[in-house]
């Protein structure tokens, strides 16, 4: 069945809890709480150099290009072929790198349910990262309304209700008198910017705002993407600056820095955030709230870059085998294929001898690839500005070619001032050589923007769909 003869099956609120479950998560804010009071400087800064320049961009991109394929059609339509595929390959490929650290989290706070030490049971972790993607890449294969619902009731379950709990909790902390754990001053809202490495973390908390452009290559399923497509983003930024915000705010605010881990896992932390209000009884409730967040955020991840990517292989980009489509509309062959991938590598990350740096490189990794991507699509926003003027684009960003430069220089800047950050280990785990550390990643990063041109190298006319 071909893809426009699909029934548009998303509403606006719909397209908005997709959003927030492929973006917003509770499993981030530990990590962000590292920072305290500071955190609300590096949301503030991390909105107006990255998050809002990816909304307002990703609004008029897809409402004026709304065709199937997204950040690729865009970046086709603007620089040629050759760098549209490599912006949906990007696209891809990061969600791999970061797949394992996900259901790794997943794993582990299920694991805390059951049993705490099958969190460090390689093979139960690897099992379960396993059955979670498989199933999930079944469910997606049902087609876009059964994904949308999960994502929803996912992200009201596992995000919107333990995390303005979570807030709330903090609020009662302050205003009962009780002693913050975390500087409350002017001065505390004040980054440390004496060393890149004290702010490498900031590639973490960026990559945890990534994500809000994957509803473009739906933007063919929502009822009205002209109309509905801009609401959804509004709604969906809004909704996750503010619990990314108040939720790390709330967990420094309770629990002491020292006692806040970079990669003990956020149930760990929400655990010690609930025994201080002596309900310790809620630890259980949450954990399970928790897990069905991340599934709902794993659910909506594995829909999207494989649609995009679907657009590229239809251009003759990837061999006919990937281009099958099921009765719903879905890349079939693209699914099974990325579950496989990924299989493979879960499996390598569960043998790497430093499970502490290995996650942290894999956090980077899949940051510095997404960036690039960014990168490219907010070239592609100043270039169809004046390349395609005359495409009518239901939302477009105030302020003329002016304010176009503005906002997509932002994100520029931003995005090219965190890839720089992330060579940078963090002071708070050991990686070893940092010269060890930049050479693996920049070599990393390298094979992955370089194997869509060698795939290119080998393309067939055979591969392009017949019109």
């Amino acid at each position: 069945m071909e893809m426009t003869k699909n029934k548009r099956t998303l509403s606006a609120f719909l397209l908005a809890m997709m959003n927030v479950a492929a973006v917003c998560s509770i499993r981030n804010w530990p990590i962000t709480a590292e920072y305290g009071l500071t955190s609300i400087t590096y949301f503030a800064l991390s909105a107006v150099f990255f998050f809002v320049p990816v909304a307002f961009v990703a609004a008029e991109l897809a409402t004026g290009w709304p065709e199937q394929g997204g950040v690729f059609s865009w970046v086709k339509a603007a620089f040629g072929h050759r760098l549209g595929f490599l912006s949906v390959w990007l696209l891809w490929i990061e969600n791999v790198v970061w797949y394992p650290t996900i259901l790794s989290f997943i794993a582990a706070t299920i694991a805390y349910l059951i049993k705490p030490m099958l969190a460090d049971n390689a093979t139960y972790t690897f099992l379960t990262i396993l059955v979670i993607f498989w199933t999930s890449t079944l469910v997606n294969l049902k087609g876009m309304k059964m994904s949308s619902y999960i994502s929803s009731v996912g992200v009201i379950i596992g995000t919107i209700i333990p995390g303005f709990a979570i807030i709330l909790l903090g609020t009662i902390w302050i205003c009962g008198g009780q002693v913050s754990h975390t500087p409350l001053s002017w001065s505390a809202l004040l980054p440390d910017f004496s060393s890149p490495r004290q702010m490498s973390l900031l590639a973490g908390v960026l990559l945890g705002l990534m994500g809000l452009e994957l509803s473009a290559v739906h933007a063919k399923d929502v009822s009205n993407p002209r109309r509905d497509y801009p609401k959804a983003i509004l709604y969906s930024t809004c909704l996750i600056i503010l619990l990314s915000t108040l939720g790390s705010l709330a967990i420094a605010v309770v629990i002491p820095k020292g006692e806040i881990s970079l990669l003990s896992g956020s149930i760990a932390a929400l655990s010690s955030f609930l025994d201080n209000y002596n309900l310790s009884w809620l630890t259980p409730v949450l954990a399970v709230f928790v897990i069905l967040g991340a599934l709902g955020g794993v659910n909506t991840w594995i829909a999207g870059p494989p649609r995009g990517l679907l657009a590229a292989a239809n251009s003759g980009d990837l061999p006919p085998l990937l281009h099958k489509t099921n009765a719903k509309g879905v890349p079939s062959a693209m699914l099974i294929g990325q579950a496989a991938v990924v299989s493979i590598v879960a499996f390598a990350f569960l043998y790497m001898p430093n499970v502490n740096a290995s996650y942290w490189i894999l956090v980077a990794l899949a940051s510095q690839l997404y960036l690039i991507m960014y990168i490219l699509m907010f070239a592609a926003a100043i270039v169809l500005r004046y390349k395609q003027p005359d495409v009518v684009r239901t939302y477009k960003i105030p302020g003329g070619n002016f304010g176009m430069w503005l906002v997509a220089l932002c994100g520029i800047f931003g995005s090219l001032y965190t890839i720089v950050l992330g060579f940078f280990p963090p002071d708070q785990l050991k990686t070893g050589s940092v010269l060890a550390y930049e050479i693996l990643l920049g070599g990393a990063i390298f094979v992955c923007c370089a194997t869509p041109f060698i795939i290119l190298l080998f393309k067939k006319r055979s591969w392009k769909l017949p019109r």
